[in-house]
């Protein structure tokens, strides 16, 4: 039986990528930190209490040689911990003692949840005279994790794949992300405001994004990196235009409200078709499906 290890295995994407390696058959080891909610529901799943800095315990909490490792975990994923430097800090340090626990208990392969705004990043902080927010701070933690580990991968001989998601959504988030957001504003009927929304954007369903990590596991190219999205980007507005035809409830969407200071990527840095071309991931979901699917899950945890 092929084994797996799932860092953040709590996590909104960690717990759907455990959820479809168990499906898949997997052995499947799920490293929590605080809470094992999520996991209570997957059945055949071994959960192992691991937080971030006790990475280099695993070699012996597993006494497994997995084919496939999964980095999910990451501490300040999401609000105003995005912007705490030393927390962010401390995930770069965390990813680079897995890579060596990788190589002690002889995994065949890590993929790491990298994401789209390292390339916001690198875009913002070559542009002279650029005012890059604090928000940045997430983004470049990323990165920078992304450009030690692989090094570190490779003078260890483990083969690194780094996997940036667009924008991951669906049942199961609590974030307070923009969709998420969004989405309970429509429930309880109050008008959304945005930036003007020109800049370009990608939204992949959770259960997407599980089997494209699965698939790159299997099938992806060593110490390669893909982008992990629907393969469908275009400007936000228009994503955000089908979130209100969808399930917007009638409520005007209030557009310009907000300044935007980030940067617009060009549509080519969404591109998946290296990922289609090593994997033949295809999404499953379409937007407007998937965000009526958030809807209603999100309306009955209210309840």
């Amino acid at each position: 039986m092929r084994s797996a290890i799932v860092t953040g295995a709590n996590g909104f994407v960690g717990s759907e990528i455990v959820r479809n390696l168990v499906n898949h058959g997997f052995n499947v080891y799920a490293l929590y930190n605080r809470s094992k909610n999520r996991l209570e529901t997957i059945e055949k799943c071994r959960t192992v209490h691991c937080p971030m800095d006790q990475f280099s315990k695993i070699p012996e909490k597993i006494q497994d040689s997995p084919d496939f490792i999964f980095h999910c975990a990451w501490s300040g994923s999401s609000g105003e911990d995005r912007t705490n430097i030393q927390l962010q800090l401390s995930n770069v340090t965390s990813t680079c003692a897995l890579i060596e626990a990788a190589k002690i208990v002889g995994a065949k392969r890590v993929i790491v949840a990298g994401s789209i705004m390292e390339d916001e990043v690198k875009a913002v902080t070559d542009s002279n005279g650029s005012h890059p927010s604090k928000s940045y701070i997430y983004g470049a933690a990323k990165y920078s994790a992304h450009m030690m580990a692989k090094p570190l991968a490779v003078s260890l001989g483990v083969d690194l794949i780094w996997a940036k998601i667009t924008n991951a959504y669906g049942v199961g988030e609590l974030s307070p992300r923009m969709l998420n957001s969004t989405i309970r504003k429509c429930i309880n009927l109050e008008a959304p405001s945005f930036t003007a929304a020109t800049q370009n954007y990608d939204f992949i369903y959770i259960t997407d994004v599980a089997e494209a990590f699965r698939l790159i596991a299997e099938k992806g190219s060593s110490y390669s990196e893909y982008v992990v999205g629907s393969g469908e980007a275009k400007p936000l507005r228009n994503f955000l235009e089908d979130l209100r035809l969808s399930i917007g409830n009638g409520l005007p969407f209030l557009y310009g409200n907000i300044p935007y200071t980030g940067v617009n990527l060009p549509l080519e840095k969404f591109s998946t078709e290296p990922l289609f071309r090593d994997t033949s991931f295809k999404t499953q979901i379409p937007f407007p499906v998937g965000v009526a699917l958030t809807r209603d899950w999100l309306k009955e945890q209210e309840n």
